[in-house]
């Protein structure tokens, strides 16, 4: 069975918009890349879907836009590749090496937590809360920014009970954002 982990920047007071946090810079890059090479697939909802691949879907001349650095191409390169699985309701039909997840979405995620590898990563809001909510997260991966945003949506805004969590991994990095790995304590042997 692989892990379900949850990845995303968060701010000092709990912010999870994507504008709130520090620019990226190189060393965040690295680390956000090496994370997702640890996933065999990514798990979007739609909302983050179409952001992400507005910005790193690799542009049909094969070449990447101007406006993007050097240290910024592994990371596009990596997500551009992945294999993702969509949540939505709404899309008919999804492309960049993806397919729609149907059903019930919680019956389709332990399906996925099923097959043999090394984990599935999840990002975004919506998303993550239901499956947090499901109890279907097995890691939560905070990488948390020196920032105080004072507004925008919040880290799982209305999950409905409390989850325990075990700290796994620490690393701070040059920018002052300290990366959190945490366990779910009842995920029991993964």
């Amino acid at each position: 069975m692989r892990p379900l982990r949850y990845s995303i920047n968060v701010t000092l007071d709990g912010c999870v918009h994507h504008e709130a946090g520090l620019p990226p810079d190189e060393e965040s890059m690295r680390y956000w890349t090496a994370e997702m090479e640890r996933a065999d697939a990514l798990l979007f909802g739609r909302v983050t879907y179409e952001m992400m691949e507005s910005v790193w879907r690799r542009p049909a001349t094969g070449m990447w836009p101007d406006w993007m650095d050097e240290w910024q191409v592994p990371f596009a390169e990596t997500i551009d590749r992945a294999k993702k699985y969509v949540v939505s309701s709404t899309l008919s039909g999804v492309d960049w090496n993806a397919e729609l997840v149907h059903g019930d979405v919680g019956q389709a995620v332990q399906r996925l937590k099923q097959e043999s590898g090394e984990g599935l990563w999840v990002g975004g809001v919506t998303l993550p809360l239901a499956l947090a909510d499901l109890g279907l997260i097995d890691e939560y991966e905070f990488l948390v920014q020196p920032i105080l945003a004072g507004h925008g949506p919040t880290l799982l805004a209305g999950l409905r009970e409390r989850i325990q969590l075990e700290l796994m991994d620490r690393h701070e990095l040059r920018s002052g954002a300290i990366a959190l790995r945490y366990r779910h304590t009842q995920a029991g042997a993964l």
